[in-house]
């Protein structure tokens, strides 16, 4: 595979992950907002595990960049890590609302 296409399938690995986390933390939620606790639940740990696959991507790129492996940096490059930590973001406030309406769900049920 040639560099560039390493590069690109290390991007498109931030991307969708990234893409698929937020798109997770989404659905939990909305599940929390129906008082569906467990999707929720179900949802956030989702999130996490594509947040996890992002990381071990980004990781590889840091372990390659300190080895002196310097990336390309491109457009595309930012991108995905821009992207990465809008999902990070996102997940971390996702997280919060779910506890919220929880948290709200449990006080109308005294």
């Amino acid at each position: 595979m040639s560099e560039e296409d390493q590069s690109l399938e290390t991007v498109m690995g931030l991307i969708i992950n990234g893409g698929n986390a937020k798109s997770s933390a989404f659905e939990a939620i909305h599940a929390a907002k129906d008082g569906d606790f467990k999707l929720a639940d179900e949802k956030l740990k989702e999130a996490d595990q594509f947040l996890t696959q992002a990381h071990n991507v980004q990781s590889g790129m840091l372990t390659a960049e300190a080895q002196g492996d310097h990336a390309k940096v491109t457009l595309l490059m930012v991108h995905s890590q821009d992207h990465l930590m809008n999902a990070i973001t996102f997940c971390d406030l996702a997280g919060e609302m779910v506890a919220l309406y929880k948290r709200l769900s449990a006080q109308e049920a005294k």
